[in-house]
Order: structure tokens, then sequence, then C-alpha cells
């Protein structure tokens, strides 16, 4: 079975803060992924979301002094609740204003991979996560957090099983 964190970058002018419209919102995102994807507003992670933040959470002790939060990339944002005539099948949706999307660029493009695979690679190499996964997760939000930022968007999350 898959699970993917979905994200998509969108003007907040243009969406609505309804979980019932929003998760229509991102079914439709979802369904045309691979032209968004390629566009810069899209971007999903398989399953180890997870393990991508808790790289990122390793900031925390290696930057204790930093200004940027490191839970904004995966976690980040508010979730979007349910309303009572909501359909419960609809995915878990967050929303992250565009202040925090540039926070979110800002701390990807400014920590070091290196020395946060160095603080948590050997746990990760022994659950079989390998360093190229999780840089090639790391490029990618880096590309797509800029993208979102530099246009002034906001990102919206969810998660599809």
């Amino acid at each position: 079975m898959s699970i993917y964190l979905h994200f998509r970058a969108v003007a907040e002018s243009q969406i609505r803060d309804d979980h019932t419209w929003l998760a229509a919102f991102m079914f439709e995102a979802w369904e045309n992924d691979d032209a968004e994807y390629a566009a810069g507003i899209a971007h999903s992670i398989n399953k180890g979301w997870d393990a991508v933040n808790d790289l990122y959470a390793a900031a925390d002790a290696l930057y204790a002094d930093a200004d940027e939060p490191w839970n904004l990339p995966i976690y980040g944002g508010r979730p979007v609740s349910h309303s009572a005539d909501a359909d419960p099948s609809d995915p878990p949706l967050m929303f992250l204003e565009p202040s925090g999307v540039s926070q979110a660029a800002r701390f990807l493009t400014t920590v070091s991979f290196d020395e946060l695979w160095n603080a948590v690679g050997a746990k990760f190499g022994a659950l079989g996560w390998t360093r190229e996964e999780h840089l090639d997760h790391h490029r990618d939000l880096q590309e797509f957090y800029g993208q979102a930022a530099s246009a002034g968007h906001a990102v919206v999350k969810a998660v599809w099983a």
C-alpha cells in the first residue's frame, strides 16, 4: 500500500479555508500531479516523509540558536478542520501560509545536509534509509519551497492513502 504526503503551492487568494473545498482542490491537483510536478507547483513523498522530518529535526540540536524552525517543510502549517458535513474519507490537510513557506525555503537553503546526515545517518542506515534518497528529497524540497516562496505562494499538504 502506498501512502503519500502531497504538497501543492498555490496563491493564498485562490483557495478557501474550507476542508471540503480544499480536499476537492487537492484531489484535482493529485490527479494532475505529473504536470504540476513538472511545473514546480507540486511535490510528494511516498511513505518516508516522517524520516525526512527526522532528518530535519537534527537541526534543532545542531543549530540551537537558529532563527528558522526545522519542522516547517514537512509538518509545518495549521491543520484544516473537517466541517460537520465533510466526507470522513477526505484526507488530513495542512495549510502553510506564505510567510511560513518563505521560512521553510530559507531553512532548506541554509541548513547543511551533510551536517544533518552526519548527525543521524547511522540511525537511518540501520533502518534501511539511504543517504541518496534523503538527499534527493532534500533537493526536491529545496526547489519546491524555493519556487513557492519566490511566487509568494502558500502550501497545502494532504495525506493520501
